[in-house]
Parts: structure tokens; sequence; C-alpha cells
């Protein structure tokens, strides 16, 4: 098998979100039933930490979605795969789509679990390098982060080091999670495949990172429910990119 990286012009993430949007459409049960399963989760996830005095992960663990959330779109990935095939796909084949491959699947989430860890360790070190080791309240974090200009420097330093692993993310995982799916491939040459996506089509890459961030942010910032429509459009609209960057050679 040859795997060829396309050259792609700059405005084709509008493409990918365009048949994300007509995925979602055909099988709009199956679309809102994955994402409402993560909204329940993010629910239930905050409802847990607010239980056990630890609600100040909420915002760390909120911008982590970002690191998992290509994992955790295998599901989507199928059913866009399903559906170009014309096979009208079912909550189930969503669900059991991890099997398709499952010991290099999850090799790369727990590449990507890992770089949610990294994240969660740095975003506290960075919090005690300006405010002190002492774990803050959420009022504490919102205030001295969010609303006040002593925040500002914290701010920019977590943005940036949050974008260089969300980029790193995007870069290992926006061709090889769907590749692993859809073909029987390992790990490592799926996630150099994407690695030479993103390095032949740099600018593209940014774009779309950019709108990834921008759906998926919103979904989270209106108390997650915009996830049930923001995931799955942005998994349906994945599996397109992955479509669109790589052609496949059969020996």
């Amino acid at each position: 098998m040859r795997i060829t990286i396309r050259p792609i012009a700059p405005d084709r993430p509008w493409a990918w979100l365009s048949a994300g949007w007509r995925d979602f459409q055909a099988v709009p049960g199956v679309a809102l039933a994955y994402g409402a399963l993560f909204v329940v989760g993010s629910f239930l996830l905050t409802l847990g930490l607010w239980l056990l005095g630890l609600f100040y992960l909420v915002l760390p663990l909120a911008a982590g979605f970002m690191l998992v959330g290509p994992v955790l779109a295998v599901g989507l990935y199928e059913v866009s795969r399903k559906l170009s095939y014309g096979i009208r796909p079912t909550l189930g084949d969503a669900m059991t789509a991890w099997k398709a491959n499952p010991g290099q699947i999850m090799g790369v989430g727990v590449v990507l679990m890992l770089l949610l860890l990294a994240w969660i360790r740095l975003a506290f070190l960075i919090f005690a390098l300006f405010f002190g080791t002492q774990p803050p309240s959420w009022e504490l974090l919102i205030s001295s982060t969010l609303l006040s200009a002593e925040g500002l420097p914290f701010l920019i330093v977590g943005t940036l080091v949050g974008g260089v692993l969300a980029a790193l993310t995007l870069a290992i995982s926006v061709v090889s999670i769907p590749l692993l799916l859809d073909r029987d491939v390992n790990a490592v040459t799926a996630v150099l495949a994407s690695l030479k996506a993103v390095v032949r089509n740099p600018l593209v890459m940014i774009g779309w990172g950019a709108l990834v961030t921008l759906f998926i942010g919103a979904g989270i910032a209106v108390a997650y429910v915009g996830l049930l429509v923001t995931f799955p459009l942005i998994g349906f609209a994945s599996w397109h990119a992955y479509r669109d960057l790589i052609e496949i050679e059969e020996a």
C-alpha cells in the first residue's frame, strides 16, 4: 500500500465542514446521540470535580478536550466512512468503530492521553508561577485570571503552551486515526502520514486547527450543550479532511 499526500487549497476546510454537515443531516439521530454522550459525560465530570472540591480543574480539562477529541471521535469517522459507501450507519456502528484496529487506535489514544496529562501538569505549573502553589477556588480562578490585568501574562503563557500541545495533537492525529480505522496499517505509519500531511499543507492545517478550536470551544462555552452539534460536525468533517489529504494506492 502506498500513501501519497495531496497538496490542497487553503479554502478546503470549509468544504470539509460542508461535507460534515451533509453527513449530520443524513443521520441526525446518530449524530445527536453520539454528541449527547459527551454532553452528559462532561456534565457528570464537572459535577464530580465540584463534589470533590476540584472544580478549578474544569478549565484545564475543558481545554484538554481538544487534545483527546480526535480519538473520541473515532465513531464519527466510522459513520462518515459508511455513508461514503452508501451504507446507513447506526449508533452501534459508531460505538464499536474502534474494533476495526483496536491495538493501533489505542496506541495513538495513549499518546494523546499523555499529552492531556502533560497539559494538566503544565497548567498547574503555570498557575503556580503566577499565583502561588495554593489550589485556587473557582471564584479566585475567574477573578484572578479572566477579570484582572494581572492575569493577562498568565493567559498569554497558558495560551501559548496549550497552543503548542494542540498543534502537536493536530499534527499527530489529523490523518492517523481515520487512516487506522480505514486501512490495516500500524500506528507509526499512520502518524508519519499525518505529520507529512501537515508539513505538506501547513497553512491549511493552521486554518483547520483554528476552525476546530472555534467550534469545539463554542460548544463547551455554552455549558457543553453546544457539543451536541459541534462535536459530531467536526468529527464528520475530520473524516473528509482525511480523505482529501491523502491518496492510497493498494498493492
